[in-house]
């Protein structure tokens, strides 16, 4: 017999202990692997990049020039991985993944991977002497056509959809308002009242469900081969074949690029899910956000999509002259406007943050401190 009985209440008492201990424990289990994540991420990227540099300074290191030339390549990666149709096709992606519950940090990662491989397999026949890259015109051009025709039908796919959830999201962002309702489920039970168009247009955002699921969709979108950057990167590789470099000599500059583009595009779905992250704190706040965001990717989607649609349409119908001029200058300067989209973003970001505070927080009686401290707590994770 025990020296001693715990009473109902004692064994209550400890029960609610045990619980709360298991709860504290599964919460820094979460937030240890929410940290854990980005650093296995970017551990394994930033070794990569050493790698590939490692490679490049075994092979070059007596030569100063070739090895200004791997750099070069590695640049091009950095700059490409900035081109408007990935920075916009990886923001729609991240915060609709993110809609469904999933931290899709490494969609840019497995879009630059998709990518990479279209590069690594033409230099690879570059480099065999197979395609020569002035020569098979009507190769280069079927690979321009369909990388060109997927990226420009996938952003304007994506505006249209980011319409009909916009114009559906403030629909109910203006109910929710009127009707004060603040709780998850009466937010979720307005969102399942949405328009028709939504739910139809709805499955195909579903189509890319995981993070992987943008491989073969960065497949299709490097087919093209006409931006500067690749055409460059091409140009490097083909040189140094025809000067009789041996083939891990020429594969050393797609590994330096692709090295460098995956890294970039990383870090940008990485940052759009902190972001993101941040709304979905409070459900009012994330009915807000969405309603921001989308805005912003409606108008990215839009524009980006409809510059490359229309530049298809001018080199296929060859017309030149007045706005074809402007729209020609345009696609060939699509990676400065891939910064413009990432400022674009930081800004509608930022902006939702303080017209949260000024305009819904404080007229639904929420203090700032609680919405700093729901962010603080965010961050943390």
């Amino acid at each position: 017999m025990l020296p001693f009985s715990m009473t109902g209440l004692e064994k209550d008492h400890t029960r609610g202990v045990l619980i709360l201990a298991n709860a504290h424990r599964r919460s820094e289990r979460s937030r240890t692997a929410s940290c854990a994540g980005p650093a296995v991420l970017f551990g394994g990227l930033i070794t990569a990049n050493i790698v590939a540099w490692a490679w490049a300074f075994a092979l070059f290191a007596d030569r100063p020039v070739v090895m200004a030339t791997a750099l070069l390549a590695w640049v091009f990666g950095l700059r490409h991985a900035v081109d408007a149709d990935h920075i916009a096709a990886i923001d729609n992606v991240v915060r609709s993944l993110m809609q469904t519950g999933g931290t899709p940090r490494s969609a840019g990662l497995y879009f630059a991977l998709g990518h990479s491989s279209v590069v690594v397999v033409a230099t690879m026949l570059l480099a065999l002497g197979v395609v020569s890259l002035g020569g098979d015109g009507l190769l280069k051009e079927i690979g321009s056509f369909i990388g060109a025709s997927v990226s420009a039908l996938f952003l304007l796919v994506i505006a249209a959809i980011n319409l009909a959830i916009f114009a559906s999201l403030w629909r109910t962002f203006r109910k929710a308002r009127e009707q004060g309702i603040r709780d998850a489920a009466g937010l979720d039970a307005l969102l399942a009242h949405r328009g028709i168009l939504v739910r139809l247009l709805g499955p195909m955002f579903r189509l890319v469900t995981k993070p992987w699921h943008m491989y073969p969709l960065g497949f299709l979108f490097g087919l093209g081969f006409d931006t500067a950057t690749e055409i460059g990167l091409l140009s490097i590789s083909a040189s140094e074949a025809a000067r009789g470099a041996s083939l891990a000599d020429v594969m050393v500059f797609p590994a330096l690029f692709a090295a460098g583009m995956a890294l970039v595009d990383t870090a940008d779905s990485t940052l759009m899910v902190s972001a993101y992250r941040w709304a979905f704190v409070d459900p009012m706040r994330k009915l807000w956000y969405n309603l921001t965001i989308t805005g912003a990717s409606v108008a990215v989607a839009l524009f980006i999509g409809g510059i490359e649609a229309l530049g298809l349409i001018g080199n296929r119908l060859d017309l030149s002259g007045g706005v074809w001029t402007l729209i020609d200058a345009l696609n060939e300067s699509l990676a400065n406007v891939g910064l413009a989209v990432i400022a674009l973003f930081a800004i509608a970001w930022l902006l939702s943050i303080v017209l949260y505070r000024r305009l819904i927080a404080g007229s639904s009686g929420l203090a700032d401190t609680e919405v700093l401290e729901c962010a603080d707590a965010t961050e943390a994770v």
